[in-house]
């Protein structure tokens, strides 16, 4: 009996998820083309799956020992039923590896039954809940149904009742596993989530590499969108990446916009994008919403504009592009592609930047710095400096890229402590003076790619009047920019954060430093330098260099706490239940140190925008600068860098 039972009911599920991946694959193609590697990302997928994926999901040593087991023995067992009891080869070797499988599957099933009976706040409750009982049932049927095969069991052991519940719990189990797969239940993700690792819109990311820089729009392409309108203007791997997600709940946690009540929530606003992918309503979500909106009452379809409809603007707005969602997701889904994607449209196309958004936006235009600053102010704080210009010498070693910090009293002492920094090793260093625009960032966050381009091709003109051999910056934003987006237009070139180039003039001997001393240290990583460029070493390195050990706070490194000032997120100022600055000054006063070391203008700003009391808060330039004695150190050459660890 069970030999008949059991192919019927094999092959039917498998020709239903072959319909429902048909289905699938027809909901994605809605989606604007995209070039990819399709036959060698499929062959590229396992690795990436056993490699890449298990870097992130590894981070977490019980999910992934329980996801090793439950992937590994599901897949494994999946293949020898159909052999086993759909094309009925009743070999003992294959009945005794198919028992196996179901072994380790039921061993991993366990585990996620055990995590699910007292869930954490950020998992997905609903059809999730039922998923380990799918496991164990699947597991534990063709475990029974096999005995027989690998001549346990009598063949035809058994009366019908056995038969019957082995029917009830393999039609159970592999409706789960099989159908649910492709037509949108649990195990859906793990269908769209190996296509998705095969095409992934940034395949840079795999083999240890790393793609942060936002992909430019077409702007000479008149029959391109202007950004994101509804769910159809996202590229059809962008839409098959939203069907990967896991609905784990791990970029919730990270995310410093939900933490603070602000309503975002980078889990719900994937699963808003599957809802708008197939149509309906949100209702059915059984995660967390976003903070301070209510469940079921947003929609749309594929058609119909995802603002006003799938989200809120504000949930968009809210976001601070820090990446700690994307360095989160098992499933290296990309949050803020999809984020920014959605922000051209309401800049380019609605003009709708909410509070200083336009205002910025427009000082950008006119003045080429977001203050609205007068242009010719941009060297009034090295008056008495005596700084070279490129234009004057035409040619020099470091173009220190002094960035809009220029107009702000508070980033000029940085400035000017970097520029101590510079004359105390001998550097050739020049600055570009008055022809210095704005690297865009703000403008690219914002969504007004226009702005941002213009800028771009600005400052790429004028550096390609001058030889240098590399740029340095105290800026990690205008760092990034320089270093990873401005080579789509045509300006490839070495550019270093001021914490890597002054750690490589520590080890060279060119600074004589002396030790620091007084106040308990700990060092607030960037967004823009940790996250996006792996550079967390280089600012420990000259701490240590000033005799500084370094406080750690609990999220350090790869996951440092956004200090909430990228994004554009102080300009769009959507508020929330607290601010994210009061959150990350709480994690240094958990530490005990009474001075923060920062690396960025904008962390300085924000954790000095702090009602005190609070620590005090110092560049790393400042600290450096404090700690150089008086003999100037020997001009030696610097030496080879390793490159820094990616996390």
């Amino acid at each position: 009996m069970l030999n008949t039972l059991l192919p019927v009911l094999l092959f039917t599920a498998l020709g239903l998820a072959v319909l429902g991946a048909v289905r699938r694959l027809r909901m994605w193609r809605q989606g604007r083309p995209a070039k990819v590697d399709l036959l060698g990302g499929l062959l590229a997928m396992p690795r990436r799956y056993m490699v890449d994926l298990h870097h992130v999901v590894a981070r977490d040593k019980y999910m992934a020992n329980t996801h090793v087991a439950t992937a590994g023995g599901f897949v494994l067992a999946a293949v020898l039923a159909l052999l086993v009891h759909g094309f009925g080869l009743h070999n003992r070797i294959l009945g005794y590896a198919l028992l196996g499988a179901t072994l380790l599957m039921f061993v991993g099933a366990l585990f996620v039954f055990k995590r699910r009976l007292k869930p954490p706040a950020r998992l997905s409750k609903g059809p999730w809940m039922r998923l380990p009982k799918s496991l164990l049932v699947f597991a534990t049927t063709f475990f029974i149904a096999t005995l027989p095969v690998a001549g346990i069991l009598p063949a035809g052991f058994g009366g019908w009742l056995l038969v019957g519940l082995l029917g009830l719990g393999v039609l159970w189990g592999v409706s789960e596993l099989f159908f649910g797969m492709t037509w949108g239940g649990p195990m859906k993700h793990a269908f769209a989530g190996a296509l998705h690792l095969a095409w992934h819109r940034r395949a840079e990311r795999f083999g240890g590499g790393r793609s942060t820089g936002l992909k430019p729009l077409d702007l000479e392409d008149p029959r391109a969108p202007l950004g994101v309108e509804k769910p159809k203007d996202f590229t059809w791997n962008q839409l098959l990446g939203f069907d990967a997600c896991v609905q784990c709940g791990k970029c919730e946690a990270a995310c410093p916009a939900f933490a603070a009540g602000q309503p975002l929530n980078p889990k719900k606003l994937i699963q808003d994008m599957v809802v708008g992918l197939a149509g309906g309503t949100d209702a059915t979500f059984a995660g967390s919403p976003y903070p301070g909106k209510a469940i079921g009452e947003h929609g749309g379809n594929p058609h119909q504009p995802i603002v006003n409809g799938l989200v809120d603007a504000d949930t968009l707005w809210s976001c601070t592009t820090c990446r700690a969602c994307v360095e989160e997701c098992p499933m290296m889904i990309e949050h803020v592609d999809a984020i920014v994607d959605m922000r051209r449209h309401l800049t380019l196309e609605k003009g709708a930047t909410p509070n200083k958004g336009a205002e910025v936006l427009d000082n950008l235009i006119a003045t080429d710095n977001p203050g609205g600053f007068a242009p010719g102010g941009r060297m009034n704080w090295a008056a008495d400096l005596n700084l070279a210009v490129l234009a004057d010498k035409q040619s020099t070693e470091v173009l220190f890229w002094v960035g809009d910090g220029a107009f702000d009293m508070r980033n000029q002492r940085t400035l000017r402590a970097f520029v101590n920094v510079l004359k105390a090793a001998a550097v050739d260093f020049a600055v570009l003076g008055l022809e210095e625009c704005d690297s865009g960032d703000v403008a690219r966050r914002l969504g007004d790619e226009a702005t941002f381009q213009q800028l771009a091709r600005r400052n790429i003109q004028t550096l390609g009047k001058y030889r240098f051999q590399r740029i340095v910056t105290c800026d990690p934003h205008s760092f990034h920019v320089l270093k990873n987006e401005y080579a789509a237009f045509g300006g490839e070139y070495q550019v270093q954060h001021h914490s890597t180039y002054i750690a490589e003039l520590i080890a060279a001997g060119r600074l004589n430093l002396g030790v620091h001393k007084g106040s308990s240290v700990t060092y607030h990583d960037p967004c823009y330098l940790g996250r996006y460029n792996g550079e967390y070493e280089a600012p420990r390195q000259v701490l240590r260099a000033l005799g500084i050990e370094v406080k750690e706070m609990q999220r350090f490194g790869f996951r440092s706490r956004c200090c909430g000032g990228g994004g554009g997120a102080p300009i769009t100022d959507i508020p929330g239940k607290q601010r994210i600055p009061d959150m990350r000054m709480d994690d240094i006063r958990e530490t005990g140190a009474e001075l923060v070391a920062v690396g960025c203008p904008q962390c300085t700003a924000m954790l000095e925008g702090v009602v005190e009391p609070r620590p005090l808060i110092k560049d790393l330039a400042e600290l450096v600068a404090d700690a150089l004695l008086e003999a100037p150190a020997a001009n030696k050459p610097l030496p080879e860098r390793e490159p820094a660890e990616v996390h």
